[in-house]
């Protein structure tokens, strides 16, 4: 037999766990870009009607997020429960946590919706006045809100299978999605298909709308199919569905809770941020919007390694192989920092090119060069904040995700902005390196839970 010495042991796990983590990240990153590009053009279909309807899709938009917070928590719970369930080689307990999870996720989406929808107009005038631009946000937002728990349910199917160790699937769904979307914006909104004599249905805003809940429909009813068929490694019983499991159900609605709350501070703290921006005039706010939208797209890489290695690591957990659920962080973290330097040099080096794609205001692009440089180059530290938050989302630990927000945005970023603009009167710049500091604190929370290692005896299954 010939001898294996430890460092070629290590060397060919090593390889089979870079496979394992690029196998569940490029086809989620894929997804993603996909997503993000027909957000932008479902935006730019709609900024073509007026800017009331535009102004009525981004305030709703604004707002969807309440909503969008129970998905966050019921999704973080059921990644860790999935997974490890799976990963103990539980095929009944794996197909339960499925189930429930479309069954009491949904039900809430169902509720959440009804609520919503009863708040919704009075909640848009606490914005604006404008009855054009409510018209335009009510028309959009029912419609949303009606089929919410389809929604639900699509991010549902595409979690499911990245815990089964399914990337490749969630992508070609997402991508079907994205097409019928695309298709259909232009048909369903304009009285003409712009650039040909094609009869519309010119259903203006409501158009969008519609455009976006059918393709949602037909994401998710291509996963539940699948699901359903047994063409994948569990098969889930259609019976089942109307049942509810307390215990699943509790821990569904426990173990992301630290997560919902991390969503609700960080956006209560956008909020004070636009705020306070507001206080540089419409060219800062401009510059803003242009720097998060581009922050956006920089974070697709970042949060799809994140939904990869946090299924591998709770595999890893429910199979009690901690030495391997750290290799998958550390892994996650390398890759997440040598993509965010290439970015960030990008960023750095030509902030005025990337401004210029979306305006040639010279006041937007002079306010958006520093807000480029300072908050994308502080993508660095999420890149390292992201690769360690794996263990904590596939071990069902997600206390420090919460601890690392209300310490860096409400300790660290909130009052240093409130000192630049209220009492030093600093320019904008400083603004920006708030942000800077703020990730960077984030940062140093998110290694200490990691070293502290209580994610390590953590089980949900």
């Amino acid at each position: 037999m010939a001898f294996i010495s430890e460092n070629n042991i290590t060397n060919v796990i090593d390889k089979d766990l870079k496979h394992d983590l690029l196998a569940m990240s490029v086809p989620t990153i894929m997804g993603f870009l996909l997503q993000s590009v027909y957000d932008l053009v479902d935006m730019m279909w709609v900024g073509r009607l007026n800017s009331s309807a535009l102004a009525g899709v981004t305030i709703f938009s604004t707002i969807f997020w309440l909503v969008g917070i129970l998905n966050e928590i019921i999704g973080t719970s059921s990644v860790s429960l999935i997974a490890q369930c799976y990963g103990s080689g539980d095929m009944r307990k794996t197909r339960v946590a499925i189930e429930q999870t479309f069954t009491f996720k949904a039900l809430v989406a169902v509720l959440a919706g009804f609520i919503m929808a009863a708040i919704l107009n009075p909640l848009l005038k606490f914005f604006t006045t404008d009855s054009s631009v409510l018209t335009a946000a009510l028309d959009y937002g029912y419609i949303r809100l009606f089929f919410l728990p389809i929604m639900f349910s699509s991010f549902t199917v595409n979690t499911a299978f990245r815990c089964l160790g399914d990337a490749k699937t969630p992508m070609k769904i997402m991508v079907v999605a994205s097409i019928v979307n695309l298709v259909l914006d232009p048909i369903l909104i304009f009285e003409t298909i712009p650039g040909t004599s094609i009869p519309g249905f010119n259903l203006g805003v409501f158009g969008a709308g519609l455009a976006t809940v059918i393709s949602t429909v037909v994401a998710f009813g291509i996963g539940f199919w699948i699901f359903l068929s047994g063409r994948t490694k569990i098969k889930i019983i259609f019976r089942d569905l109307f049942k509810l499991d307390w215990e699943i159900d509790k821990k569904l609605l426990t173990i992301g809770l630290p997560n919902g709350f991390e969503a609700l501070m960080r956006q209560l703290a956008s909020i004070i941020t636009l705020k306070l921006v507001t206080s540089y005039g419409t060219s800062a706010v401009a510059a803003m919007g242009i720097v998060n939208r581009l922050l956006d797209f920089s974070y697709v890489p970042l949060n799809s390694l994140s939904i990869g290695s946090s299924s591998i690591v709770g595999q890893c957990l429910g199979a009690n192989n901690v030495p391997r659920a750290k290799a998958t962080t550390k892994l996650a973290t390398k890759i997440n920092l040598g993509a965010m330097i290439i970015i960030s040099l990008i960023a750095i080096i030509f902030p005025e090119f990337l401004m210029k794609i979306f305006t040639d205001d010279r006041e937007v692009i002079a306010a958006g060069i520093p807000a480029i440089r300072l908050l994308i180059s502080s993508l660095i530290f999420a890149a390292v904040s992201s690769g360690l938050g794996s263990v904590f989302s596939g071990s069902g630990y997600n206390l420090p995700f919460l601890i690392a927000s209300i310490i860096s945005r409400w300790i660290v970023q909130i009052p240093c902005m409130l000192l630049v603009v209220i009492v030093l009167k600093l320019s904008s710049t400083y603004l920006w390196g708030c942000f800077f500091l703020a990730n960077f604190t984030s940062m140093i929370v998110m290694y200490y839970y990691y070293k502290k290692g209580t994610w390590e005896s953590k089980r949900v299954g």
